[in-house]
């Protein structure tokens, strides 16, 4: 009956929304009306928020103003299966072929990005955040923030300045990666994102409005436009539980439910989409059958070669497991506790997926082997210090001590071959 009611919902997604690309509102009776969107946006103005400068993205080369645009058809005769006009994009530059890109229905910024966000205390967010709620954790510093997916689900996008770093945060339903960028600075200004309305291989596309080029979510990379084979940088996040962020960071900010639009903030509006049963929504490229399409995998890119992928599956029933990126040794934590964001419509009861840290584990020039403990926390066999899920020791000689964070991608089986390598290998 489940895989039912999601084709039922799929159906109903089609008509009026894709995951990364629609105007979604929610009216008193639950049902979507994207009609009401112009009303939404012109609500939601706020005061700019000045941005700090970060240095000009490294091997970016300003294409010359006469040659914007040369060529005598980006699209060689074809129509492409999405709108082009009022884009003031380059279509004669990019990286991927435009067969792989479709359009969501509405237009750019149809499901609208936060530029100006608001942030409120741990304590005062505990009203309205179930223990169980996931969060994307930002930690720059001593600015530390948390972004609620049950936000993000319905703007996926978040510029935000952290610490003084202009960053970007993202979330795409249809993968459920969870992914944060440092917006550079181009040409003495700084990049801000939206929301295309389009989709490559079922993930969000992003476009910058400084030169509407577009790019790619899971990678960062602009693929259509005039910065086309540029990368943002990753910065290290977590997407974990409500519960362990208010306790590690009484006194971080939260992103605020007070966005200038009006959603149903809580209520997931891709119920079952993550069923290991189903298919992915929009999915337009070769699957890989060494996993089911909805597998979810904790993905980690290497230097050189084809990467890395793991299953939640394995993780959950190891909860500990060490391997090499590279040359380098690391260190995959899980713990219980935090709800699917894609599973019941209220996202707070979705199943317990738990949560993920990778971190590497050599600390002052020593190798550490880890344990996991039955209340959630990990013990290391070199010193019998107690860690927690964000890397820490919090008890025993190494207290206080921590550990370097990788980035990785919380996704998918379907996004990580597509995306990646089909040689990638798989630890199951």
């Amino acid at each position: 009956m489940k895989a039912i009611r999601w084709i039922l919902s799929l159906i109903g997604l089609a008509v009026i929304a894709t995951a990364c690309s629609t105007a979604l509102d929610s009216t008193s009776d639950g049902q979507v009306n994207p009609s009401q969107q112009t009303d939404l946006e012109d609500s939601a103005e706020t005061p700019e928020t000045p941005l700090a400068e970060t240095p000009p993205l490294a091997g970016h080369t300003t294409t010359p103003d006469d040659a914007i645009g040369e060529c005598e058809d980006p699209f060689k005769g074809s129509s492409p299966r999405f709108n082009t006009r009022s884009w003031e994009t380059n279509f004669c530059l990019h990286s991927i072929d435009y067969d792989e890109i479709l359009s969501g229905g509405p237009p750019r910024d149809g499901i609208p990005p936060i530029d100006n966000p608001i942030f409120e205390s741990v304590s005062t967010a505990s009203f309205w955040l179930d223990d169980r709620e996931p969060v994307i954790a930002l930690v720059l510093g001593d600015d530390v923030r948390a972004y609620p997916i049950q936000i993000l689900t319905w703007h996926e996008i978040v510029n935000d300045t952290v610490n003084n770093l202009p960053v970007v945060v993202t979330f795409c339903p249809l993968c459920t990666t969870g992914l944060v960028f440092e917006r550079p600075t181009i040409d003495g200004e700084t990049l801000t994102f939206g929301t295309s309305g389009n989709l490559r291989k079922s993930d969000l596309v992003m476009w910058d409005r400084q030169t509407e080029s577009w790019w790619q979510q899971f990678s960062g990379e602009a693929i259509v436009g005039d910065l086309t084979g540029t990368k943002l940088t990753f910065l290290s996040s977590s997407i974990i539980a409500w519960s362990d962020f208010k306790d590690k960071y009484p006194n971080g900010q939260v992103l605020s439910t007070d966005t200038g639009y009006s959603r149903d903030y809580g209520r997931n509006p891709y119920a079952g989409y993550d069923n290991v049963d189903s298919s992915p929504f929009l999915f337009d490229g070769i699957a890989d059958d060494r996993l089911r399409p909805m597998e979810r995998v904790i993905g980690i890119l290497l230097d050189t070669g084809p990467g890395q992928a793991y299953t939640l599956e394995n993780l959950s029933e190891k909860q500990v497991l060490q391997d090499l990126l590279g040359e380098t040794p690391f260190v995959i934590f899980w713990k219980a506790g935090t709800a699917s964001a894609l599973d019941s419509s209220n996202i707070a009861s979705g199943n317990d997926i738990g949560s993920v840290g990778v971190y590497e584990t050599t600390l002052d020039n020593e190798v550490l082997i880890f344990a996991a403990n039955t209340d959630g926390t990990f013990s290391d066999e070199n010193t019998g210090s107690i860690w927690d899920i964000f890397g820490q020791a919090i008890d025993g000689p190494l207290n206080g001590k921590s550990l370097t964070a990788i980035t990785h991608h919380e996704t998918f089986w379907f996004a990580w071959a597509a995306f990646v390598s089909p040689d990638t290998l798989i630890e199951q």
